[in-house]
């Protein structure tokens, strides 16, 4: 199950530091607009999103996961999930 750190963190600059410190590659900014919807997939590698601004809902194993400016969540490899973004949201992601 995927996990969520509050961190309370949204300084684009700070979040890069923090994930290139721990070892994460592939990091990128990314920009949804409300309505966006993501249908069951997975990722092939260790994930993390951690939110800059606006909210992301993440549906894992029946569990709704609803993530704010500040939110980190990492989820683990090859585990379906789907997403849903209700108000416009900008992210860091990454790999490991």
């Amino acid at each position: 199950m995927a996990t969520v750190e509050r961190t309370g963190i949204t300084d684009e600059a700070e979040i890069r530091r923090i994930l290139e410190e721990e070892g994460w590659f592939n990091i990128f900014r990314w920009c949804d607009p409300a309505g966006t919807r993501y249908a069951e997939h997975t990722h092939p590698h260790h994930e993390v999103r951690w939110i800059l601004s606006g909210c992301l809902q993440i549906v894992e194993s029946g569990v709704t996961l609803d993530l704010m400016p500040g939110d980190r969540m990492e989820s683990e490899a090859n585990v379906p999930h789907r997403a849903y973004v209700p108000e416009d949201v900008c992210y860091i992601c990454a790999s490991r």
